[in-house]
């Protein structure tokens, strides 16, 4: 039997969020054209943004990344991966090898206001649920499986913004 070929381990990106924050959409590990640029949802046919700004009233999204995450921000959207760290080649959930989780409790502790965590995509949900909450827990939070945002997902934008309205209900629920 041949020895698994080597895959190079990746390190993910901080989170980002602030006080302000209620809700948090999770990813699995960001892909390759993410990495590379440091930024969330960085591949340019990733539908994540366009996803966002139409549920949360914003228009077009902003051409400059840091613009993009003073909007989320401003919307009480947290951003951040269930994994710290993996080994992967290429950028395809299912490629993902030794998985590392990030620290949700010291997160959590840091930002108590969140409420609803999203999950984007399966891989995200499955990994959370294996790396992070184990067993279930009552913690105050509601949790939410979404489609892909990713290009890998085969599903109209237009369906998949139908899919996402729970983050609109949601944003709604928590602005008071």
């Amino acid at each position: 039997m041949a020895a698994d070929k080597e895959r190079p381990r990746l390190t993910g990106l901080p989170p980002v969020a602030d006080e302000r924050c209620r809700l948090l959409i999770l990813g699995s590990m960001p892909g390759e054209a993410s990495l590379r640029a440091q930024q969330y949802y960085g591949h340019p046919r990733n539908g994540f943004w366009p996803l966002l700004y139409a549920l949360l009233d914003g228009g077009e999204p902003a051409a400059a990344y840091e613009e993009r995450l003073r909007f989320a921000l401003s919307r009480g959207v947290a951003l951040w991966d269930v994994l710290a760290a993996c080994e992967r080649e290429g950028s395809l959930d299912t490629a993902i090898r030794r998985p590392e989780a990030n620290d949700f409790a010291g997160f959590y502790a840091a930002y108590p206001g969140i409420r609803h965590v999203f999950f984007n995509g399966s891989t995200s949900a499955d990994l959370y649920r294996r790396q992070v909450m184990k067993e279930a827990a009552d913690d105050g939070r509601s949790y939410e499986l979404l489609p892909s945002s990713s290009p890998a997902r085969a599903m109209p934008q237009a369906a998949k913004l139908e899919a996402w309205q729970p983050v609109r209900e949601a944003w709604f629920a928590v602005r008071g």
